[in-house]
Order: structure tokens, then C-alpha cells, then sequence
């Protein structure tokens, strides 16, 4: 079946789903493949459970009318979901980066809801199987929408755009993540760039952050001749700078010959500035009043195990568990040093994906930390226990649990930080 008949048979059926296990009465099962399953094995159970059609790759399977044969399901999925964004003349913000673009998605949408319809990227449903379900969910009665893309290969970002097809968009950053698949930084900045290379090629907007030197001189190398720039420098045309971090971070913003506005968020981090900078560029732009873009600000709270603060009855808690790499992990500790709060202990854990530079990256964190004056730190995960350190050392979260059952600190500020699947966001009841 080509794209144009399959979409007509979503018009009339405009529900998608890829599991089935969530068979929806009257959707379309997407048949689609991953390393240790084949979606086209489950299409007959995903009809058995309410699902109306099943587009399947092989064809084996399509016994009857029910089945719809494509040539792969997954191009047919992407496929399907640029048809569904093409019937929208509305602006799309496409986001990547290798830190803070959740966050920053999550503010720009905080924003622009002050005065539109938004439609955006939910959890972090980045990948090709994310987006073409975000893109999927744009309504008639949305406006705008804020589409958040993630990569661990060169070439990611240059197919997401394909189907996204981006009117405006911004890099957060380029840092040392994923190392292991992209092989290396210049490697990370190539990937990432895939999103340069889209808008420059349909001359769409950048909003460039102009503190960022990789970022402005991959900007410049591409020639932009659309760009709306942010930083804590003069020159930028939405330039802020950090009033106080105690533990939230308060800044104050303001445009080229106007008045500076001071914004108090419930973000720990100074480098949430940047992130902050960035909704207040894309805010201006769309035509937002400064009034509705601090309201936005100050109200947005973070619940996702980004940059959270969270008192226990016994602890004060900075959690940064949903990911880590060099990066990201350098500016929590220095930020973490900078606060003026007394009784500091940091648990940090493994940073995943990063191949060969593992080993260094790891030892460097060890090193930044000994360097820091902070005594009380535990390090949780193979990499971080070969490192050549006296910090306390955990083979995993389970070994965590234990110790803290047995005995728990009190009165700390704790730097909770490492990537997702070391689990320290299974800690906080516990401190």
C-alpha cells in the first residue's frame, strides 16, 4: 500500500499504536522490529485485542484484507506521521542537543502555551519511534508545535528532519555523550549539526546561543543568514546573566536597550541559564509579552529527575538521575560546589555509552571531585569503581540501598547525578 492510501485509512482510523500489548479498539498496529522482537509476529494478537488493521513487512503474514503489506513498517510509520505534519501549515520547533534539550523543550512549551495552542514532545520521546508518534498527535487545534530529537549515531538527526521538516530550531549544546556510537566529539558536533544542515538547506531560523563557541562556529561554517541570538554577552539579543543560585537558580534577562527582568525558577542549576535564555528567545520571537514569558518561567516545575530539588524530612536532595555524561556530570559538580549550603555529599553514578573514552571520562569526574573539597562522595557502577580513588564505592544501587538502610545521612544537601539506567532514582525514599 503506498503512503497517501495508508493515510487515508489512518483519516478513518486516526489511532496508531506499536504495542500490542495497548490494542485500542478500532487502531492501526504498527508491525515494527527491534533487536530482540518482530512486530509482525503480534499482528494477528494486536487484531484479536480490538485493533482494526495491522501493517506488517513481511509477507508471510498478511493473510487477509486486515493486513496491510508495506515494504518496511518502520519508513511506513515515519512516512505516515510526515504526511500527518504536512497537513499543518503551523510553525515547528525542532530541538536537539546533547544536554538540557527535555528541559529546554519543556520551557519553550511552558512559554509559548502563555499565549497558543502547544502541541510538543511528551517524556522524551526522541527517537524514530518517539516522533513519529509526537508528529501523529498534532490536532487541528494546535498552533505551534516543539518537537524534541535525540541521537546516539551520525545520521539521526539528518532522518528525524526528514520527517519533522523544522521551521525554526536550536542546539542546546555539543558535549562528550554517546561517545560510543558517534566515536568521537567531532563525531557528536557532525550528528548534531544534521539539524544545521536542514534549516540552513530551507533557510529557516536559528536560534543560536552565542556563549557557545562549537555552537557559533558550526552556525558560521553553514553561512546562517537567519539567526536570533541568546547568552549572557552584550551582543546577544536576549542576553541574561545569574543573580543567585540558592539552590533555585534566579536570573534576569532582558533586549537590546530595555529594562532588565529578574526571574525566580524552581531549576537548580546555572546551567539552566542557557535553557532558560533559549524559551525567552523562542518567546519573543512568537510575539510573547515579557510579562507572560517570566510568568511562564517562575511557574515552570520540574518532575521529571532533571535538575529537581526534593526535601525529605531528613535530607535536602538535588536530583539529576534521568542521565549523565562528561558534560553534563562536570557542570553538576561545579555547579554543586558553588552553592552556599554546608554539609555537601554527592552519590553519583555510572556514565553510560561512552566506549573507549569510558575509562578517562570517569577518572576525570573522580579527579574534578578531589579537587572540589567534598568529602562525603559515593560512586555507584562498574566504571566508577575502577577508578583510582579513596571516595566510598558501590557496585550498584542495590549495595546503595543497603548501606543507607543501615545507616542513613542526615541534614546533607546530596547531589543525586548519573545516567538512567544505574537507577539512583530509586534512592530518594530512602534519604
Amino acid at each position: 500500500m503506498d503512503i497517501q492510501s495508508l493515510y487515508q485509512l489512518y483519516l478513518e482510523h486516526p489511532d496508531i499504536t506499536t504495542d500490542s500489548r495497548d490494542c485500542r479498539l478500532g487502531s492501526i498496529f504498527i508491525a515494527l522490529k527491534g533487536e530482540t522482537f518482530d512486530g509482525n509476529k503480534f499482528a494477528a494478537a494486536a487484531l484479536e485485542k480490538g485493533c482494526r488493521f495491522a501493517v506488517v513487512d513481511e509477507k508471510e503474514y498478511a493473510i487477509d484484507d486486515r493486513y496491510i503489506l508495506v515494504d518496511d513498517a518502520l519508513i511506513a510509520y515515519k512516512e505516515l506521521a510526515r504526511e500527518h505534519r504536512r497537513q499543518f501549515n503551523i510553525p515547528i520547533i525542532g530541538i536537539t542537543g546533547t544536554n538540557g534539550k527535555t528541559t529546554t523543550k519543556e520551557l519553550i512549551s511552558a512559554v509559548l502555551a502563555e499565549k497558543y495552542k502547544v502541541h510538543h514532545t511528551e517524556a522524551n520521546f526522541n527517537n524514530d519511534v518517539g516522533v513519529p508518534r509526537t508528529l501523529l498527535a498534532i490536532q487541528p487545534e494546535h498552533e505551534i508545535a516543539v518537537i524534541e530529537m535525540g541521537a546516539s549515531h551520525i545520521g539521526d538527526i539528518r532522518k528525524l528532519v526528514e520527517y519533522v521538516e523544522p521551521t525554526c530550531g536550536l542546539i542546546t549544546n555539543v558535549g562528550r555523550a554517546h561517545l560510543q556510537g558517534f566515536g568521537s566529539f567531532d563525531g557528536v558536533k557532525k550528528a548534531k549539526g544534521e539539524l544545521y544542515d536542514y534549516l540552513k538547506s530551507n533557510n529557516a531560523l536559528l536560534f543560536l546561543n552565542e556563549d557557545d563557541s562549537d555552537l557559533v562556529e558550526m552556525a558560521t561554517h553553514r553561512g546562517f543568514e537567519r539567526i536570533i541570538t541568546y547568552g549572557q554577552d552584550e551582543t546577544a539579543i536576549t542576553q541574561g546573566e545569574i543573580v543567585e543560585c540558592a539552590p533555585f537558580l534566579t536570573f534576569r534577562w532582558r533586549e537590546p536597550g530595555s529594562e532588565w527582568k529578574v526571574v525566580k525558577s524552581h531549576l537548580v542549576g546555572a546551567y539552566n541559564l542557557d535553557n532558560m535564555l533559549a524559551a525567552i528567545s523562542v518567546g519573543q520571537h512568537f510575539n510573547l509579552s515579557n510579562l507572560q514569558i517570566c510568568h511562564a518561567l517562575e511557574n515552570y516545575m520540574p518532575s521529571n529527575n532533571r535538575s529537581q530539588l526534593t526535601e525529605t524530612p531528613y535530607n535536602k536532595l538535588i536530583v539529576d538521575t534521568y542521565n549523565a555524561n562528561p558534560s553534563s556530570m562536570a557542570a553538576a559538580i561545579e555547579n554543586f560546589c558553588q552553592m552556599k549550603v554546608e554539609n555537601k555529599m554527592a552519590i553519583l553514578g555510572d556514565m553510560r555509552e561512552l566506549g573507549d573514552a569510558s575509562e578517562v571520562e570517569h577518572q576525570k569526574v573522580v579527579d574534578q571531585l578531589a579537587s572540589t573539597g567534598i568529602e562525603n562522595v559515593w560512586l555507584v557502577g562498574e566504571n566508577f569503581s575502577q577508578t583510582k580513588t579513596a571516595f566510598r564505592k558501590f557496585n550498584d544501587v542495590e549495595q546503595v540501598k543497603v548501606a543507607l538502610k543501615q545507616q542513613r545521612p542526615t541534614g546533607h544537601y546530596i547531589l543525586l547525578k548519573g545516567s538512567n539506567g544505574v537507577r539512583l532514582f530509586e534512592l530518594p525514599p530512602l534519604l
